[in-house]
C-alpha cells in the first residue's frame, strides 16, 4: 500500500470518526439502561477507528498509543464477552 492510499483511508476514517463520535454523544443511554450497550457499540466502533489510524499512519507504529487503542477495546469489549475476561487481559497491556 502506497503512502496515497494509506492517506485516503487517514481521511476516510476521520470522517467516520466524525459520524460515530456524534452518534455516541446524541444517544442518551446511561449504563444501566436497556439500550447502554448500544451506545458501547458505537464507542467500540470509535475505538476501532482509532486503532486504524494508529497501524496505517506511516512511520513505524506508535506502541503507546497501540496499547491505550488496545485497552479501550478490550475494556468496552469486555461488557460483551464478560466470560472471556478482556478487562483483565488489559493489566498486561501496561507490564514493563
Amino acid at each position: 500500500m502506497d503512502e496515497q492510499q494509506k492517506q485516503q483511508i487517514l481521511d476516510i476514517s476521520w470522517q467516520l470518526h466524525a459520524m460515530v463520535e456524534q452518534a455516541y454523544i446524541d444517544h442518551r443511554a446511561k449504563k444501566g439502561d436497556d439500550n447502554w450497550l448500544d451506545k458501547q457499540r458505537l464507542l467500540l466502533a470509535d475505538m476501532a477507528l482509532h486503532l486504524l489510524q494508529t497501524a496505517i499512519k506511516p512511520d513505524d507504529i506508535a506502541l503507546d498509543k497501540l496499547t491505550n487503542n488496545l485497552n479501550a477495546i478490550l475494556t468496552i469489549s469486555d461488557d460483551f464477552l464478560p466470560h472471556a475476561g478482556l478487562k483483565q487481559a488489559t493489566d498486561k497491556l501496561y507490564q514493563l
